[in-house]
């Protein structure tokens, strides 16, 4: 009890550590496998997520001028948002046709929950838009969200009939892979029925252009028939009269005059035609099709590459049936995953070999050195799990934090490690009468030298705090280096508190230490 008061919770922990050594060991091997375990199921990604959450509100209004669209559609979105609690900046653009609102939160709001709220103010718009318009918010994407984009191009089919490919059967593949957000679409001609309006046409035939409208809406639109109730069973009634074709569309009756019918054919040119085009993609100099995949928030992107590229060899054979050439690799974000990852790998295996050489040219011994790397490990894999459960995903930034931790995460191991191999060394050099049981010069030894050891570890975490407290989106990209350098570092102290001692009882404390050691 004396001793244990006398050297705090440190000693005992020390204490613990030494008298249940097999049990310290046997947690850390446990503790080794999980973390390996849990580094082949963590999320990888290439940077970490240093936009605010952010919401993105489009309403398409064919046929609006830019002006028309920011007095109709994007003001009474902006009045109706506007009140919703975390909004830090609200951003809008008008173009014709198009209204987009962009709201940003405050950094650490819950994106979910400000997707709530939008939604529930978007919600009592209606009504006060024009006919037929109503914003939608688009799916949540990271700021690093974009995991591929490939390109389809035929000598073979038109570019209307690429795009039909694309949207109807390409796409569709995409979406149904796990973690997809979106797929957005680049390039060539979308293809639409369309009603081409002959004013002189329409004088003639003494016809308003609503009238026009409405033949056509109601040709293409489907009506429920409701159903017919009979003695013993309910009949529904299933109406077959929408039009599909550009020649049925044509064939719909505008009027009867005179005997005869005004058809939709008499007053406009009907046919299948692109949609007006906006922007345009090439695909090695051809013209083609550019499909951009995005993965949803918080999705792991190399498991969703995976699933892509499974997805795109099963549409392999198909597309090539119909004359179409597919380029699944134009943007990968999962190579330059790889490549970063396996750059700053590289970088760990190296740094680690060059501490082990180091740390054997100082101890001039093999198992000093053993234990002292053995820290290295534990401490990196140890920042691993803790950044794994805080939601944190591995990318360039932690992995570099990691990185710069590996030469400092040995300091605490080397310390204690050096200071109990000369306490052996010289308690073996003493009479037989006066030589100390080695548990107990193992413990006064790692004791010693605590105080140095968790100085010097607070100093280096102090040393990080500020990079912790940096705003904006410096914050958010440094942040998670900094956080992954100090776990380790603080793991290396829990590991020089108890596997180095009980490591150090265990492989030096049976052993003869011969020779000089080391100044």
């Amino acid at each position: 009890m004396a001793e244990t008061e006398r050297h705090g919770i440190l000693g005992t922990i020390v204490r613990f550590a030494l008298r249940r050594r097999g049990i310290i060991i046997a947690l850390a091997a446990l503790f080794l496998g999980y973390s390996v375990y849990s580094l082949t199921k963590a999320r990888y990604d290439v940077f970490p997520e240093f936009a605010p959450p952010e919401v993105t509100i489009h309403t398409e209004a064919p046929g609006f001028s830019p002006d028309q669209n920011e007095q109709l559609i994007t003001r009474p979105v902006e009045t109706a948002i506007s009140g919703v609690g975390g909004i830090s900046s609200m951003m809008s653009k008008s173009i014709q046709g198009l209204s987009v609102v962009t709201v940003k939160f405050a950094t650490g709001t819950d994106v979910y929950l400000a997707r709530q709220k939008i939604a529930e103010r978007l919600s009592t718009l209606t009504g006060q838009l024009p006919t037929g318009i109503a914003p939608e918010m688009t799916p949540l994407t990271s700021s690093t969200g974009n995991v591929i984009v490939i390109g389809l191009t035929s000598a073979k089919l038109s570019p209307m009939q690429l795009r039909t490919v694309a949207d109807w059967t390409v796409r569709p593949r995409l979406l149904a892979v796990p973690g997809v957000s979106k797929v957005a679409i680049f390039g060539s001609q979308d293809k639409e029925l369309q009603v081409q309006v002959l004013p002189e046409r329409l004088i003639k035939y003494d016809i308003s252009l609503e009238d026009v409208i409405s033949a056509a809406q109601k040709a293409t639109g489907i009506a429920g028939a409701g159903f017919i109730d009979g003695a013993n069973q309910r009949i529904t009634i299933r109406s077959q009269g929408q039009s599909l074709t550009a020649n049925e569309i044509s064939q719909t009756v505008l009027e009867h005059k005179n005997g005869a019918n005004v058809t939709l054919g008499d007053v406009a040119h009907v046919t299948e035609a692109p949609a007006p085009q906006i922007g345009g993609a090439l695909i090695n100099g051809k013209p083609g099709i550019l499909m951009v995949v995005s993965a949803q928030y918080g999705a792991n992107t190399l498991e969703v590459t995976n699933g892509l590229d499974k997805a795109i060899a099963e549409l392999g054979p198909a597309l090539k049936s119909q004359g179409i050439t597919l380029y699944p690799g134009l943007f990968r974000a999962a190579d330059f995953i790889n490549t970063a990852l396996h750059n700053i790998n590289s970088a760990l295996i190296l740094g680690a070999i060059l501490v082990i050489i180091v740390l054997f040219l100082y101890l001039l011994n093999l198992r000093t050195a053993a234990i002292s790397c053995a820290a290295i490990p534990l401490s990196l894999l140890g920042s691993v799990v803790i950044l794994e459960k805080m939601g944190l995903s591995l990318n360039t930034m932690t992995i570099g934090g990691l990185a710069i931790a590996i030469g400092e995460v040995v300091d605490d191991a080397v310390i204690d490690v050096e200071n109990i191999f000369r306490r052996l060394r010289e308690n073996s050099l003493l009479e037989k009468p006066l030589q100390k049981n080695v548990l107990r010069v193992v413990y006064e030894a790692s004791v010693e030298v605590r105080s140095a050891v968790i100085y010097a570890t607070f100093a280096v975490v102090l040393v990080f705090i500020p990079v912790l407290t940096m705003s904006g989106v410096s914050g958010r990209f440094f942040a998670p280096l900094g956080l992954a350098y100090i776990f380790a570092i603080l793991s290396s102290l829990l590991v020089a508190l108890t596997v180095t001692p009980a490591l150090s009882l265990i492989m030096l404390g049976g052993k003869k230490l011969k020779g000089e050691y080391p100044c």
